[in-house]
């Protein structure tokens, strides 16, 4: 089976413990508007263009003023993304998953401090079959696996014998409001929350933290009862502040970016929701 990735680099104790592989796969199911990786989001790649593409490379006049017409330069049957000098790309490469297999296994020696492969995305489980093999074949291989995921693939419990570390992310406890910045409903992720809570020994849940969404005193305490009710002593929580880092690619992917310098919060915003969770005896830690 093929899966398609946006990209692939190495961190450390960012995805996971110790040195990690983590690939980026394309495709994700909520539209949230602070996504740092909107290129990731398409389930079939997103053409970008550099800042100073002038398209003279393009034989089918997809530029008009300056600007690409991403609809006409799909249709193209010579797409100028083949041609590296262009500036235009499509952003997701295509390799089948005993090429990533063979890849990792090559980078097995980097994996110190208890590293290994990080699946992230986008939304990973977007390719769930796929991902599904490629999980089995690493764990054959005996090398660590961790997935950052959204939660609301309804199939994710089928993965957790295949995760070494797991990472949900929770956008909000109101349903409403997720959905309505966010897409999808939310019941699916807290059923999963709940279920590796309860099959796993280990789960990271991650709140990222968006002024004039998610990140006041009562969101806190909104967070805190729905973790209590639903998360066993062995979760572990992390509070991720507002930031702008993939605000330069939205232009280059034909996108707006929405988001305000209100969206920011203090770094006290994240000690007070810290010391609400204590409260509640919830255990926070940073990464």
């Amino acid at each position: 089976m093929n899966i398609k990735f946006f990209n692939c680099g190495f961190n450390y104790s960012q995805d996971g413990p110790g040195n990690r592989l983590v690939y980026h796969l394309q495709g994700c199911n909520l539209r949230c508007p602070w996504c740092a990786n909107p290129e990731g989001i398409a389930v079939d790649g997103t053409i970008m263009t550099d800042k100073n593409t002038d398209g003279k490379y393009c034989k089918n006049n997809a530029f008009e003023n300056d600007k690409l017409n991403r609809e006409l330069c799909k249709k193209c049957d010579k797409p100028c993304t083949s041609v590296p000098a262009s500036g235009i790309r499509l952003s997701c490469k295509i390799q089948s998953t005993d090429e990533i297999t063979d890849y990792i296994l090559s980078c097995k020696p980097m994996f110190f401090d208890g590293g290994g492969v990080t699946f992230t995305g986008g939304e990973p489980t977007m390719q769930f079959d796929a991902l599904k093999e490629l999980l089995e074949k690493l764990k054959a291989l005996n090398i660590g696996t961790a997935i950052e995921s959204n939660g609301t693939h309804q199939s994710l419990p089928i993965l957790f014998p295949l995760i070494d570390y797991l990472i949900i992310d929770c956008k909000h406890y109101d349903s409403v409001k997720h959905e309505k910045v966010c897409g999808p409903t939310l019941d699916r992720t807290v059923e999963n929350i709940k279920s590796a809570s309860l099959a796993r020994k280990q789960l990271l849940v991650r709140v990222p933290l968006i002024g004039g969404f998610n990140s006041s005193e009562e969101d806190a305490e909104g967070f805190a009862a729905l973790f209590s009710e639903i998360c066993s002593d062995t979760c572990r929580f992390e509070f991720l502040r507002y930031h702008e880092f993939g605000k330069d690619k939205y232009e280059k992917c034909g996108m707006v970016y929405t988001m305000g310098k209100d969206a920011f919060v203090a770094p006290e915003t994240v000690k007070e929701f810290e010391e609400i969770f204590r409260k509640h005896s919830l255990k926070t830690i940073h990464t």
